[in-house]
């Protein structure tokens, strides 16, 4: 199975339409345009009977002592935990592509809704959820997609990993409120296929000149 996107090519930098936040001179960051990316995907196992995406950023920091400190970076080296951006579950065996924005076409303050989702699918949370826990203006439940805030004084540039697996059942067994972990577990006995497509993305501005022309994140 081969998944692909028109949004970014597979090891370059994800365009900022795809993000929920964007580099800004004055403020450091500003709110992007936060759209889902374009997916497509051939060559699907004969048996497939359902789908199932997750998006991950595997480079978020554990520690977050110096996140977003002024005077401060977040040093390459500190260990790296995964944030769930995405997770899409009971997506029909007939579908072969996401088009751009059908689940995501913005920002929505304390979060868009779930578990029902587009395509009759179903929609996990993301970690925006706890993110924001504490935050009085965006606290809230944040199901379906939300795309790259990373640290802007991150010194890693931050990986976003998109992986389809077809499977030999029609549904999942998860309801409610899941995660993109409680994804993985359920998906992990009933693969017929997977494939990933990736891209990476920086609000660091010493990092960010480092998009133009460049084709690997280290």
């Amino acid at each position: 199975m081969k998944l692909r996107s028109l949004s970014f090519s597979e090891g370059e930098a994800i365009p900022e339409r795809y993000a929920f936040a964007r580099i800004d001179p004055h403020s450091r960051v500003a709110l992007a345009d936060n759209y889902n990316p374009h997916l497509a995907w051939d060559d699907v196992p004969e048996g497939t009977r359902s789908f199932a995406l997750v998006c991950v950023d595997p480079d978020a920091p554990k520690l977050l002592d110096d996140v977003n400190q002024e005077g401060r970076e977040v040093a390459e080296d500190l260990p790296r935990v995964p944030f769930f951006h995405w997770s899409v579950i009971n997506l029909s065996a007939d579908l072969r592509e996401i088009e751009e924005g059908t689940f995501s076409s913005g920002i929505t303050p304390r979060g868009k809704g779930g578990p029902l989702a587009p395509l009759d699918a179903r929609q996990g949370l993301n970690d925006y959820t706890a993110l924001f826990a504490a935050d009085r203006d965006m606290n809230g439940e944040y199901f379906g997609y939300d795309g790259p805030c990373p640290p802007w004084n991150d010194a890693k540039v931050h990986r976003y990993i998109f992986t389809l697996y077809a499977l030999r059942v029609d549904a999942l067994p998860l309801d409610g409120r899941f995660k993109g972990p409680d994804v993985l577990r359920e998906v992990k006995d009933v693969t017929l296929a997977e494939a990933s497509v990736s891209g990476w993305y920086t609000l660091n501005p010493r990092l960010a000149p480092k998009q133009v022309g460049s084709t690997t994140a280290t």
